[in-house]
């Protein structure tokens, strides 16, 4: 090539001048772009983060007021303040000061709060009277844009508001409990249809006697209470009849029975439920129930009687759908405890100074004893029933009973499980995927 040809493509140095800047400044742009994205994304990641635990505190907060106010005049009411109530004290924990800005003091135009009967819905507020699953949701949390407004200059049109959202769905679900009391009632799993209402052969409101019966008519054999062996002594049952210790069963499980008179600790140990107290056992250790009250005179068990019933003052205890009534005078019992529990957590009064929820409520295992004899029995767990203990027992006469009523379902203490609690036993209060209302698909945000 000859050197004019060479000159036609190479520009001289004066025209060469300037071009590095321009390329400087191209890659600062791009790199700026680079530290906007990362700022701003980084910033509604973490905004998005706080957001969705704040509101999932909120949806187990509300599912499990709701639970504990169920069948109260107010109950949606007052799930939906508590799930309000913990939605604004997370955004007041260090952090959280923008949420907490957002928020202002006034939740509730902030978040909504809906219930259901169904974890896959519909939601709504106040939502059916049998519901039990809460949802919470934020559509449009704005957030402050570090340099948002100059992506949003440059693309008109393409990019939005700076903002998150978040969903969270809570409400019960079966568990195997841990906090079980050292009893069993026996059951039949051929008669477990929860749509008739029907669970082991007990149906919500039942009174039974939870003991032996006497002489031999029982099936596993004479004795009190029909006491499950979990490896304790007398001072051990006293404390597992307080509900003092951990011990866990599942279905398909084996538990073995406990022959002997153990009626004194046993009595001690329930009674601490009704406030009562003797011996080394404590208020500090066993607190009382919220509600301790009970009909007095206290029933009596006559299996004297053909065949044996129990009695309140000479008449027989009748129960109809959870109320109890003897000679047509109406006793105190489940709904009466439950509705004195609801008004107790929703800040009413009459409740009893250091008081837990649901301490009158015991998780009993429930066997199949067909076929058992007397003495240490091995039996098969099919499942766990929730028993209402109507009055404190008495422990005259080296015998005595213990009355409770079954209930649906109570307080677990257990692990949740994968599956919507839509039966009986006891339950916990934890988080589900969120599904778009009235149907199986799952929300996008949840």
């Amino acid at each position: 090539m000859t050197h004019r040809a060479q000159r036609m493509f190479t520009a001289p140095p004066g025209q060469q001048r300037g071009a590095v800047t321009i390329i400087i400044v191209i890659a600062l742009l791009a790199i700026l772009m680079m530290a906007a994205l990362v700022l701003d994304g980084g910033h509604m990641l973490l905004n998005k983060t706080r957001l969705q635990n704040a509101v999932d505190a909120a949806a187990l907060s509300g599912a499990k007021t709701l639970s504990q106010v169920m069948g109260s005049g107010n109950a949606a009411t007052t799930a939906r303040s508590a799930a309000l109530f913990t939605l604004n004290e997370n955004a007041k924990a260090a952090g959280n000061n923008e949420l907490a800005t957002a928020i202002g003091g006034n939740p509730g135009a902030f978040a909504v709060v809906e219930l259901a009967d169904s974890v896959y819905g519909p939601f709504s507020f106040p939502g059916p009277a049998n519901a039990t699953y809460v949802r919470v949701s934020v559509s449009n949390y704005s957030l402050a844009g570090f340099f948002w407004s100059f992506a949003q200059s440059i693309g008109t049109g393409t990019v939005g508001t700076k903002s998150v959202a978040a969903i969270a769905t809570a409400g019960p679900s079966p568990t195997s409990p841990c906090d079980l009391a050292p009893l069993l009632v026996c059951g039949d799993s051929t008669q477990y249809n929860p749509d008739t209402g029907m669970f082991w052969g007990y149906r919500f409101g039942d009174l039974e006697v939870l003991k032996s019966a006497s002489k031999n008519s029982d099936p596993i054999g004479p004795g009190n209470f029909q006491l499950l062996d979990f490896g304790s002594g007398g001072k051990e049952v006293g404390e597992l009849m307080a509900g003092g210790a951990s011990v866990c069963r599942n279905v398909g499980e084996n538990v073995t029975t406990k022959p002997g008179n153990t009626v004194g600790p046993s009595v001690k140990g329930l009674n601490t439920r009704f406030g009562q107290y003797t011996g080394s056992l404590n208020n500090s250790d066993y607190p009382p129930d919220l509600v301790t009250n009970y009909s007095n005179p206290v029933m009596t068990y006559n299996d004297a009687a053909t065949p044996p019933r129990v009695e309140q003052q000479g008449q027989v205890v009748t129960s109809s759908n959870g109320n109890l009534s003897a000679g047509g005078t109406p006793l105190f019992d489940y709904n009466d405890y439950s509705a004195q529990t609801a008004a107790c957590v929703a800040g009413g009064t009459g409740c009893q100074s250091g008081g837990v929820f649901e301490r009158r409520m015991l998780k009993i295992v429930v066997g199949d004893c067909s076929g058992k004899n007397s003495g240490a029995t091995s039996i098969p767990v099919i499942g766990f029933g929730c028993f209402y203990v109507v009055q404190p027992a008495d422990n005259s006469g080296g015998d005595s009973q213990i009355f409770g009523q079954f209930v649906k379902q109570c307080e677990g203490d257990g692990v949740p499980g994968p599956t919507p609690q839509d039966d009986s036993g006891p339950q916990i209060i934890q988080l589900y995927k969120t599904f778009i209302s009235g149907s199986g698909t799952p929300s996008t945000d949840s």
